[in-house]
């Protein structure tokens, strides 16, 4: 919704895998009078074309997945975007401090230690390297109650 809000001339596409999760969404951008069109399936397996999109965002996704489905994901991504797209990942990173790194237990806890290790270990960024992308760079750190939030960008090479 606020991707819409920013870019109103955009055309914005949500892709989730649980049903209750897109009823939600749709119906927040209908209560905020926004467009969107959205589909359900998995991160590594959407419904769209090789190159169908300048930019791919991705919010609090990749801690679910475990280290193959990381890499299948990025791999679609890379795949999904047009020359010279980008990708931006929010996502949990690497622990600033002892500090942060308890902080993010509660997460593990929650979500399981298989799929959060690389997001805590700081392996996102290597990741999207080896599935193509250029310009691989952590733009934020966040530190939060449950640990450091980290912002990524990447670009798919011309």
């Amino acid at each position: 919704v606020m991707l819409q809000q920013s870019e109103p001339s955009a055309e914005v596409v949500g892709l989730d895998g649980d049903s209750e999760t897109l009823a939600i969404a749709r119906d927040k951008a209908k209560a905020a009078g926004v467009s969107i069109v959205f589909h359900e399936a998995m991160a590594y397996a959407p419904p769209f074309a090789a190159g169908s999109f300048d930019r791919i965002v991705s919010s609090l996704l990749f801690h679910h997945l475990t280290t193959e489905v990381k890499r299948r994901t990025l791999a679609k991504i890379f795949d999904l975007l047009r020359p010279g797209g980008t990708l931006h990942i929010a996502d949990w990173g690497a622990a600033q401090d002892p500090l942060m790194r308890a902080a993010f237990l509660s997460v593990q806890i929650l979500d399981g230690f298989d799929t959060t290790a690389d997001n805590v270990a700081g392996r996102l960024p290597e990741l999207m390297r080896r599935a193509g992308f250029a310009d691989v760079r952590e733009t934020h750190r966040e530190r939060t109650v449950f640990g450091t939030l980290s912002l990524y960008a990447a670009r798919k090479p011309l």
